[in-house]
C-alpha cells in the first residue's frame, strides 16, 4: 500500500519571493521573510512541498523557460544549503495573449485552472484531503478549490509564521 502524504502547494512570486513583476533573473530574486523556514518546517513534517507558478512572462517574451529554470536552480541551491528542498516546481508559461506563438494558448495549467496541482497529485502520492495551497491572488484560491485542496491567501509578512497559522487553521477545519 502506498503511503500518501499531505502537500503544501506554494505560489512563487509574492509568496516565496518578493514579487517585483516577472522575476526571472537571480539578481532580481529576494526571498520573502521566512520562506526557507516555511519549506524546511513542512518538509520536516514529512509533507511534500510544491511550487505552482504561472509564468506568463515566458509567453509574453520577457524571458525564456531556460531563464526561469536557472532561477529555480538558484532557489534549489539556496534551499539545499539550508538542508531542505522543494519536491518539484510546476510552471504554466501559457497566456492567450502571449507574444511567443508556441506559448499563446489557454491552458488548464494556468491558474485559476487546477492543472499544476492535479499534475503534482498524479505524480506523487498526495493525500488531497490533508493538503492546502498558499497563494497571494484570488486565482490561486480558485485553482486550489478546483483541485479539491484547501487554500489560504497570503497578504504579506513572514510566510513561515503565516504557514504555521494556516496549518493550525486547516487542522481546525478551516479550508480557506
Amino acid at each position: 500500500m502506498t503511503i500518501r502524504h499531505p502537500a503544501l502547494f506554494l505560489d512563487r512570486d509574492g509568496v516565496l519571493n518578493v514579487d517585483r513583476g516577472y522575476v526571472s533573473r537571480v539578481e532580481d530574486f529576494e526571498w520573502i521573510e521566512g520562506a526557507i523556514d516555511c519549506v524546511k518546517n513542512f518538509k520536516a513534517r514529512g509533507w511534500y512541498v510544491f511550487v505552482v507558478t504561472n509564468q506568463s512572462g515566458i509567453a509574453r517574451g520577457l524571458y525564456t523557460e531556460e531563464d526561469m529554470q536557472t532561477l529555480h536552480a538558484h532557489m534549489t541551491e539556496e534551499l539545499a544549503a539550508h538542508g531542505t528542498a522543494i519536491d518539484r516546481f510546476y510552471h504554466a508559461p501559457w497566456h492567450e495573449e502571449g507574444e511567443v506563438a508556441r506559448y499563446r494558448k489557454a491552458s488548464i495549467d494556468r491558474k485559476p485552472g487546477p492543472g499544476m496541482l492535479l499534475q503534482a497529485m498524479a505524480e506523487f502520492p498526495v493525500n488531497r484531503e490533508q493538503s492546502f495551497l498558499i497563494g497571494d491572488k484570488p486565482t490561486d484560491m480558485e485553482a486550489a478549490r478546483a483541485a479539491g485542496v484547501g487554500s489560504f491567501l497570503f497578504t504579506g509578512g513572514n510566510i513561515a509564521t503565516f504557514a504555521e497559522w494556516a496549518l493550525a487553521s486547516f487542522e481546525d477545519g478551516v479550508r480557506g
